[in-house]
């Protein structure tokens, strides 16, 4: 260890008192800050005011024994990493299993070696140091990335709207070449300001959203998509047809996860729909009891690869937007980790050349 540094602190729990003197004697004469219990209770109580790096952990204990001690330690996302290496007498292989199944790391059985027991405990608490810095490299990663990515997008909303009053003057003006610059110019802020929102989305979906589950209604949901989608759409001469079934129930899911995968599919039709055709929006009862939500559009529809690719990040589908629009790969990648944390099920139907059809089920709520 060096100087200066805060000693690896190490948890001990064993029933047997002169168990837990010998290892602390051993280990903190290495340097370890060493945390003595007697009981899982002890151990439970001392690790919600004590960080810890490693425990040590004996196996038949009463009362609350290694294997369950290690479970509920597991159950605690605040806890869960930290390695446990059990310590016992049996060295029977079905408890062995067992520890490693409970969330163990290592398995010593007694009467350990010393030198081998010190190997493994600096082995995992070296291993341990090496994840927390990762996890701490890639944090501070997708910091700057939100703040360089936030920043973007306040800068590319200003140039997108700049771009359009442009785009829109010089079409008043009728001058060709002034109309294909700043066209271009809107294209490309458009792209860009796109790429940045979803980039943004997937950062968050990453990170994982607080879950709020509530009754909401699909029907609402849809209608808001059509109606946030309708300029688009007409822009291309594309026709909504919405169908929404009376018995159409109530979901239990979190409103802007749920919005935010809605809008994310009728995107998608419109952006892959060819001039002059239709989509299909409805909402009902599926078979199993979920509510439904479907969205079936005239486009070229989804291959095989498609299919099995599609909910991957920066994955494209072999279509291609008909009209130029901003596709990033990320959108249904991030639709379809938000419809899992709500246990709904999202998945494409349709066969390629006939367009695709996009099928989100959810709890009904109760």
């Amino acid at each position: 260890m060096n100087s200066g540094t805060t000693p690896p602190r190490i948890l001990i729990v064993d029933d047997q008192e002169a168990n837990v003197q010998v290892l602390g004697s051993m280990l903190g004469q290495l340097g370890f800050d060493i945390v003595p219990t007697t009981s899982g209770e002890q151990a439970l109580r001392r690790l919600a005011v004590h960080a810890v790096d490693l425990i040590l952990l004996d196996v038949l204990m009463p009362r609350l024994d290694g294997f369950e001690l290690c479970r509920q330690i597991r159950a605690q996302p605040a806890l869960a990493e930290i390695p446990i290496i059990f310590l016992s007498a049996a060295d029977d292989k079905t408890f062995i299993v067992r520890a490693l199944e409970a969330g163990g790391v290592d398995y010593v059985t007694k009467p350990f070696n010393q030198a081998e027991l010190i190997s493994r405990v600096r082995t995992h608490l070296a291993l341990k140091q090496a994840r927390d810095r990762l996890r701490q490299l890639a944090e501070d990663k997708d910091e700057l990335l939100g703040i360089l990515a936030h920043d973007l997008k306040n800068h590319l909303g200003g140039m997108q709207m700049s771009a359009r009053l442009l785009h829109d003057r010089a079409n008043e003006l009728t001058d060709n070449r002034l109309v294909r610059m700043s066209g271009n110019i809107l294209h490309a802020s458009d792209q860009m300001f796109s790429f940045v929102k979803e980039f943004l989305a997937n950062a968050a979906a990453d990170r994982g959203f607080t879950f709020r589950p509530e009754s909401v209604s699909l029907v609402e949901g849809a209608a808001a998509a059509v109606e946030r989608y309708i300029e688009a759409a007409q822009h291309k001469s594309l026709t909504f047809h919405e169908e929404y079934a009376p018995d159409a129930p109530l979901v239990l899911a979190d409103r802007g996860a749920l919005d935010q995968v809605i809008d994310n599919l009728v995107s998608n039709a419109v952006k892959f729909s060819p001039s002059e055709k239709s989509i299909w929006i409805t909402v009902g009862l599926a078979s199993d009891g979920r509510g439904e939500f479907r969205v079936r559009d005239q486009g070229p529809g989804c291959s095989e690869d498609d299919r099995a690719n599609m909910f991957h990040r920066y994955r494209r589908l072999s279509a291609r937007p008909t009209a130029g629009e901003p596709s990033t790969g990320l959108g249904l990648s991030i639709a379809k980790r938000h419809a899992d944390a709500m246990a709904g099920e999202l998945r494409c139907e349709g066969e390629p050349g006939e367009g695709a059809i996009f099928v989100l089920r959810l709890p009904a709520a109760t």
